[in-house]
């Protein structure tokens, strides 16, 4: 039974999605004239964040960073709303489909190995994303200078028709954007930190790409680099485990696509992909070299293969 949202108009809730730190996501219908109908996302900001001027800057700088990031490897905000009462929400597209990490969930239950290949297009599809917000620009032509700084298996979802978007940009930060320092708080996800994060030394594109290379190695091997809880215990890791080949984890991972997700976990920022861009065309020529490779349909038959008891082509409530 649909509900609306208290103080808003237009939008019909149609049941809770997800929640996490910052706010709780629904699944709505935008209403418009001659019975218009879209079916949309919801973020509503948790009423106890409302006093706290850092997490309100966070919501709020997430909608404003992300307004103008419109690119089909990521997931787009239409709107950024108040209710009457002062609650801040944001109205975002919704993707049909799974999270990375509900996707490895799967696979695990039903003891499956990924299919190599589609692991790595997967991923390729999130260098895509990260590479255009990473050098997408104002309107002055200035850099905004964007790290997302949340790239982990929760924050990207594949879409039942194949697409792959990267998304929850809540702690990404900018040029134009009043975040917290780095070099004093930590920001992200301990077991998909950079070191550079980790040791509060600050960070710049290439921690997204390690750490999307901490996602990516868990894809393809099912094992966590990092599975620590604390920061001290993160930074003993880093300065003491060596990480294990991926291959001696998965003997399907190729020589040359080892390579690729070593460069991208290279401690030194200097020795990893410079920019997202370089890792995609890495990824690509792997792929695509000597055959025809994953495509967005591919990745379509393989979700079906994994989740064939869902209805893809009906909004799940």
């Amino acid at each position: 039974m649909m509900k609306s949202i208290k103080g808003v108009t237009g939008y019909n809730i149609l049941g809770k999605i997800a929640s996490g730190g910052m706010g709780t996501v629904y699944l709505a219908e935008q209403q418009g004239a001659e019975s218009f109908r879209k079916t949309v996302a919801v973020k509503i900001i948790k009423k106890e964040l409302l006093n706290n001027t850092e997490s309100l800057d966070l919501f709020i700088g997430e909608a404003k960073l992300t307004a103008d990031l419109v690119h089909q490897n990521i997931l787009q905000v239409y709107q950024l709303g108040m209710t009457e009462s002062g609650t801040f929400y944001i109205v975002m597209e919704y993707v049909h489909g799974r999270t990375v990490s509900q996707f490895m969930k799967r696979l695990q239950k039903r003891g499956i190995k990924i299919d190599i290949e589609m692991g790595a297009f997967l991923i390729s599809r999130v260098c895509r994303g990260l590479a255009y917000a990473h050098r997408k620009k104002d309107r002055e032509g200035n850099l905004l200078g964007i790290v997302h700084r949340d790239v982990t298996p929760s924050n990207i979802i594949i879409d039942y028709q194949g697409f792959v978007k990267l998304m929850d940009f809540g702690i990404a930060k900018a040029l134009t954007m009043n975040t917290p320092d780095e070099r004093k708080v930590i920001m992200g996800k301990l077991p998909y930190m950079s070191p550079e994060a980790a040791k509060f030394i600050g960070t710049d594109p290439r921690s997204d790409i390690f750490s999307l290379g901490l996602v990516m190695y868990e894809l393809l091997t099912g094992y966590t680099v990092y599975n620590v809880k604390s920061i001290n215990s993160l930074l003993e890791k880093m300065n003491k485990y060596r990480i294990k080949q991926p291959s001696r984890l998965n003997p399907h991972i190729s020589a040359r696509l080892e390579e690729i997700i070593l460069k991208a976990l290279e401690v030194n920022p200097d020795k990893r992909y410079q920019t997202a861009e370089e890792m995609l065309e890495a990824i690509e020529v792997y792929l695509y070299h000597d055959r025809y490779g994953p495509t967005n349909e591919k990745l379509a038959r393989y979700i079906d293969e994994i989740y064939p008891e869902v209805n893809k082509d009906v909004v799940e409530i």
